[in-house]
């Protein structure tokens, strides 16, 4: 009998085989298919028609040939894969989601592996070189963000940062340019040719005498180089090397430039300075051509390099070439073309014509600390990227190679096709470190940029396929969670970037997880999806620990806007949740229970009276003993008859958002609904507020997030057990650690939703309440020296603070260029000295409010400004700041989690990417690829004075300036009669005005900064008697008639 079974079970399993064999080849003749359709599409010799594979028919045949053995995410990354490159056909594991190791190293790298990427390539050909002219020197300018490069004809080019053309000038020169540099006290552009040194100006406007021209030099001169040690303002060091081994030191002042000036014949291009006439030092230190000199500023040295065998390389201090003391030499055969220094690493690198590099520690120089092969051609130029430890090198056939300068082994190799070695001379390079681009000089600049810049600026982040809904941060493991509205949940580290790992389908098939939170410790997560089902996991091991189940027969939305973990040990768990038709649970669950269940509800429908917006609660005798949270609350009989009252309105029941503060002496829910109502619970006083402005729309002012502040000094809580929004949105509650106690509730609480609640007006019990409400905010500014705060996000673009009585303290709007749009979360650290809001425009901003929470009545502390930039090009969901690595992380509709500088809004990358981050190193300023504009650092504002007076010019005062001119003065004997007039300048007699300049909200906001002049009582003008008279009778019944007498008194006034 149990042979017959095995054999059934083996001629099913052959009979699977054969299926899953017939299947697979399907498959692959599907493939081979799709890749001759795009293959024929992109040489443009494809025609449309019925049997075209897109992705829809790819998905279906796929799904129909392996059924559920095959996942989504596959099926599309397989799709993408023959799409990209249908060249590269991708193994038929990989559907399945199994991937092979790496290639024999046969291929071309792709993107990821590349350092440079070559298919970027930049070229600069417009100002650079004339015709069958060739690039001689470039120079990188950091504290300017120049670059400078001299061709060998005569043109002489400054950059911008942007590589725009600055400035540019073509020497009328016959002898050629060898090299160039800029000297940052002076300003003026180096350069060297054959036989002279020209300085110029490159910000004169002049087409004349815009520049200098030190001459003639006795030998030829190669290289030039700045010495970047001088902090003398108007002086700058150069040294020049020559094709006599000479190294020569040349020092310039500002008065060399008056004073050494020769006169020319006539107008030229340059001025001419003898010479001879400078005291250059010089000293010969090589027995051939001075190839490259330079001074390293790190270890106070100058280098300079030759073909010659014996002295090859020299470093030494710049004072040997002022004596005859010996220096110290490297000896290289065959010599040394070029040179390096690596920063981090502290070793000199160089190469010359035996096509090695070789590494010497400064301090030792008889013999290389290690050497790289592998070119075949003269080495002819080296750099460093000391931000990735990389050496590049360059030889004379135009190959490059990149070193890892730590591990000694090659990273990549390029060239470039144009010409032969034999043609080739060597070409100028360099790399800048700013930005993240290798520049070298031919015909042309050819700029090569970074991998890793081009996929930051470049490719769009993508951390996740769809719109995320939950950011959470695990203080605990220093860890990031991320759910999308796929359901999709990711685990990351915060530090590297790398993903730790993944669960899909969290809450059954096709149902959407819309929040979560994690508790205090870092040891749960509690999620919450679109059906109203909670569930708790073991965040480590992402291990599922209990669930409330889902309500069969229940009617009603239960879709989990919010949750927030209150409390979580010795397998107890209490949860606060937030449903979509505004009703909020503690759901509960200990050892002895499988599920969780629902323990406390609090009210939908408030009432609230017009006048006074404030209702007393009755709570429940007896309720704080079986749970340590919030005592539930009695039902009054006659809330139906309140409903219809006129002088009441009911709240609104569409929360969007709620936030809890939960301390010694303080226990408040705050709610925040679309028609921008706030209720504030305050479970100490018994009573629960409605906090609205007056006069407002409510249309526009809805609440999108709500956020407790509190001072440092009042609790030293940790909000990472606290942190998910409406939308998982993380509001960053208020709750301290609880106090460990059981949570063994009486059945009766269990069997239903429905809670005892009683609401009394405040004409019945407020002599009865008032007096719990004064106690209360005496003890907590006798806790804190300042009771919390409660912020709310609109969606009118403000941010509002309240106190807890209700009152509006402050509101902010965000300055920045470009409008921010409602806002849509708040965050703040965990000392709360800064204050974030995220905007659906996908711009975060950034306040400084520690000095405001210390005392919020002294008008003196003001809530300032400091950070606004753009971080997503749609809506941010949510935001987090982490204190000790001082980054900020958001999340957007995107679907990408992205991270940034908290101080300065440096852009680090995405979770997700391929490359680690690099949280340490903020020298490159990059941007995202749908993100244009850089962060906006808001300055302090100036203070307004309230009374200045107003300073006139000076005048010549003649009184002075007759006494000085009565008798001649040892001046004027002097010769120095000028100065008298300007001994006789005072200032104007006049009393000056006094202007008070001042801020009158009710003048509106351009006359209330108009400046009120205070003049002094003027004159009284009075009309002659006579003129009175004639008034007086052109008013009078007579007419016009007049009198001898007034006609003489007329002739008397006249």
């Amino acid at each position: 009998m149990s042979g017959k079974k095995h054999h059934d079970k083996e001629s099913c399993s052959a009979l699977e085989m054969i299926d899953f064999k017939n299947a697979l080849e399907q498959f692959q003749n599907l493939v081979e298919k799709m890749i001759i359709q795009k293959t024929k599409e992109s040489s443009g010799l494809y025609t449309k028609d019925d049997d075209e594979i897109d992705y829809d028919k790819f998905y279906t045949t796929t799904q129909t040939l392996f059924g559920p053995a095959v996942k989504d995410q596959n099926i599309q990354a397989f799709f993408r894969k023959i799409v990209s490159n249908p060249d590269e056909k991708p193994e038929w594991l990989e559907i399945f989601g199994c991937f092979l190791g790496e290639d024999d190293g046969t291929s071309f790298p792709s993107k990821e592996s590349m350092v440079l990427l070559v298919s970027e390539k930049q070229q600069i050909t417009h100002s650079v070189v004339k015709r069958k002219d060739v690039v001689k020197g470039i120079v990188k300018v950091p504290l300017l963000h120049f670059t400078v490069t001299a061709s060998q004809r005569g043109v002489l080019t400054v950059f911008s940062k942007q590589m725009k053309v600055l400035a540019t000038i073509n020497v009328e020169d016959t002898a050629w340019i060898t090299g160039c540099d800029f000297l940052p006290n002076l300003k003026y552009v180096v350069a060297v040719t054959e036989s002279t040194v020209i300085l110029w100006d490159y910000k004169s406007k002049e087409r004349q005498n815009n520049g200098f021209v030190i001459k003639p030099m006795k030998n030829c001169l190669l290289c030039v180089s700045t010495v970047t040690m001088s902090d003398h303002l108007a002086k700058d060091t150069i040294l020049m090397g020559d094709d006599k081994g000479y190294v020569y030191l040349l020092t310039l002042t500002n008065d060399d430039f008056i004073m050494k000036q020769s006169k020319a014949e006539k107008e030229s291009q340059f001025r001419f300075m003898d010479s001879e006439s400078f005291n250059m030092p010089k000293r010969k230190l090589h027995d051939d051509w001075v190839v490259k000199i330079k001074y390293i500023s790190a270890l106070k040295r100058f280098a300079s390099c030759s073909t010659d065998s014996i002295h090859s390389f020299v470093l030494d201090d710049i004072k040997r070439l002022e004596d005859n003391l010996p220096v110290k030499e490297f000896s290289v055969s065959k010599g040394v073309n070029a040179f390096t220094y690596c920063g981090k690493a502290k070793v000199i690198v160089t190469g010359g014509n035996d096509r090695v590099l070789r590494l010497w520690n400064p301090a030792v120089n008889f013999s290389p600390t290690g050497k790289l092969l592998g070119h075949r051609h003269s080495v002819v130029e080296i750099v460093t990227n000391e931000k990735d430890q990389h050496v590049i090198s360059l030889s004379c056939a135009k190959v490059f190679r990149v070193w890892d300068i730590q591990t000694l082994s090659p990273l990549q190799v390029f060239y470039e096709n144009q010409g032969s070695p034999e043609e080739m001379n060597a070409f100028p390079m360099v790399f800048d470190n700013d930005h993240g681009m290798l520049l070298m000089g031919s015909e042309v600049i050819d700029i090569y940029p970074l991998a890793s810049v081009i996929q930051d600026s470049k490719e769009l982040p993508q951390t996740h396929e769809k719109s995320l809904n939950v950011l959470l941060y695990n203080r605990a493991f220093h860890q990031i969670l991320s759910i999308c509205t796929q359901s999709i949940l990711k685990v990351w580290d915060l530090e590297t970037g790398s993903q730790i790992y993944q669960i899909e389908d969290a809450h059954g098939l096709n149902t959407e997880v819309t929040c979560a939170a994690i508790e205090i410790n870092g040891v749960y997560l509690a999620t919450g999806a679109c059906d109203g089902t909670v569930k708790i996991w073991e965040f480590e091991s992402g291990q599922e620990v209990k669930a409330l189940p889902l309500a069969q027969h229940s009617k009603d939305k239960r879709h989990v806007l919010k949750i927030v973990y209150l409390k979580a040990d010795e397998g107890q768990h209490a949860i606060l949740v937030l449903e979509q038709r505004g009703k909020m649970k503690i759901i509960q669950g200990d050892s002895a229970q499988t599920d969780l269940y629902v323990t406390w509800v609090l009210p939908e429908v408030v009432p609230f009276p017009r006048r006074n917006p404030v209702v007393y609660l009755s709570l429940k005798p007896g309720s704080l003993k079986t749970q340590d949270f919030f005592p539930e609350i009695r039902l009054l009989c006659n809330t139906s008859s309140l409903k219809n009252d006129t002088e009441t309105f009911i709240s609104s029941v569409e929360i969007k958002c709620f936030d809890v503060l939960k301390v010694e002496g303080c226990r408040l829910i705050a709610t925040g609904s679309t028609n921008g109502e706030i209720n504030l619970w305050d479970f100490e006083s018994a009573s629960v507020k409605c906090l609205r402005k007056t006069n407002e729309d409510s249309r526009g002012s809805g609440v999108n997030a709500i956020l407790f502040l509190v001072h440092s000094v009042f609790s030293s809580r940790k909000r990472s057990s606290l942190s998910s929004t409406a939308t998982g949105r993380s509001d960053a509650s208020a709750i301290p650690e609880h106090k460990r106690s059981s949570l063994d509730l009486p059945e009766e609480n269990m069997e239903s939703d429905e809670i005892n609640t009683e609401i009394k007006t405040e004409e019945t019990t407020s002599h009865k309440n008032t007096p719990n409400v004064k106690m209360n905010v005496q003890l907590l500014k006798a806790k804190a020296g300042q009771s919390p705060l409660l912020a709310s996000a609109h969606a009118s673009s403000c941010i509002r603070l309240w106190s807890i009585q209700g009152n509006l303290m402050k509101e902010l709007l965000p300055f920045s260029e470009h409008p921010s749009g409602p806002l849509t979360v708040l965050c703040t650290d965990i000392f709360t000295k800064i204050l974030l809001a995220g905007s659906k425009e996908g711009h975060i901003i950034r306040w400084n409010i520690a000095s405001f929470l210390e005392d919020s009545q002294n008008k003196k502390n003001e809530i300032r400004e400091e950070l606004c930039w753009r971080a997503h090009a749609t809506e941010v969901v949510d935001l987090l700041i982490e204190e000790e690595k001082n980054v900020v992380v958001t999340a957007s509709t995107d679907g990408s989690v992205r991270l940034w500088h908290a101080m300065t809004g440096y852009y680090f990358g995405y979770f997700g990417q391929a490359r680690k981050f690099e949280l340490s190193d903020t020298s490159r300023l990059i941007l995202p690829s749908d993100v244009n504009n850089f962060p906006a650092i808001i300055k302090a504002e100036s203070k307004h004075m309230e009374k200045k007076k107003v300073k006139y010019p000076l005048m010549l005062d003649r009184d002075k300036w007759k006494s000085l001119t009565r008798s001649p003065s040892v001046s004027e004997k002097a010769g120095h009669r000028g100065f008298k007039f300007f001994k006789a300048l005072a200032p104007e007699k006049i009393q000056p005005l006094e202007t008070f300049e001042f801020v009158c909200k009710e003048a509106g906001s351009v006359f209330a900064f108009l400046p009120i002049y205070e003049l002094e009582n003027p004159v009284e003008v009075r009309m002659p008697k006579s003129l009175q008279r004639m008034k007086v009778e052109k008013s009078s019944p007579k007419g016009w008639e007049m009198d001898t007498d007034s006609i003489e008194d007329l002739s008397q006034d006249q």
